[in-house]
């Protein structure tokens, strides 16, 4: 691993995952795999994890969503973005919170606000969790991805993934977890700029080394609307 390892890997054992989807159990794969111990939670109960918990082993367990937020030390919320005001905000209080979500206006409603350009999914996410420190994570990938198209540090051609945070620790912790997963990484910056790695934009969606995803970024249109 390149650079200081987050001083979160040193104590840290548990992720809590709000949203047990496609991509919320493909992550706690990979984060069981790594070694990490996770709660994951849905919106039907946590009776309806129990193949998903056998799957992942001993280093899983089941709970609802105030468990999961209660019981991580960091959470992975990866809920439908509609959904985002039914997460639990004072569990998740102090903690780095990875936040999955993308907007489909065609699923989730629209929302004037991301409609014209003024806001962010993440950004929005951290409004509702205004004691947490959000970081975007896992957005623009397939959830078979997640575990398939990793490779170890310097491998050339290295697949990279984009974070965005308002905290640096928030962003350093996923770009720490990305390498641990096998992948590069590029910060965006702030939350405000997120929206570069967000649904229609040149680097959702594809796979790409870390110069091709910078140069991506770099093509971002802000789509309003008209």
């Amino acid at each position: 691993m390149r650079g200081a390892r987050h001083p979160l890997f040193l104590t840290m054992t548990t992720i809590g995952f709000i949203g047990a989807g496609h991509i919320g159990s493909q992550v706690a794969r990979a984060a069981v795999a790594n070694g990490y111990e996770v709660v994951i939670s849905n919106s039907r109960g946590p009776e309806t994890l129990t193949d998903l918990v056998a799957e992942l082993g001993p280093k899983a367990t089941a709970g609802t969503a105030e468990q999961a937020a209660q019981a991580a030390d960091v959470a992975v919320v990866t809920v439908p973005f509609k959904a985002y005001g039914s997460v639990p905000v004072e569990p998740l209080a102090g903690k780095i919170v990875i936040d999955t979500n993308n907007y489909y206006w065609e699923r989730d409603g629209h929302v004037p606000a991301l409609d014209e350009g003024r806001d962010t999914v993440s950004g929005m996410l951290q409004q509702h969790l205004a004691t947490s420190r959000v970081a975007k994570g896992f957005n623009h990938i397939t959830a078979a991805d997640i575990t398939t198209t990793g490779r170890p540090a310097g491998t050339p051609g290295r697949r990279a993934l984009a974070t965005s945070s308002d905290h640096d620790d928030a962003a350093q912790f996923v770009t720490d977890l990305y390498d641990q997963f096998g992948f590069d990484t590029v910060n965006i910056g702030p939350l405000a700029e997120s929206w570069r790695v967000e649904r229609d934009q040149p680097a959702y969606g594809v796979s790409q080394n870390r110069d091709e995803l910078v140069a991506n970024l770099a093509r971002a249109e802000r789509a309003t609307a008209a």
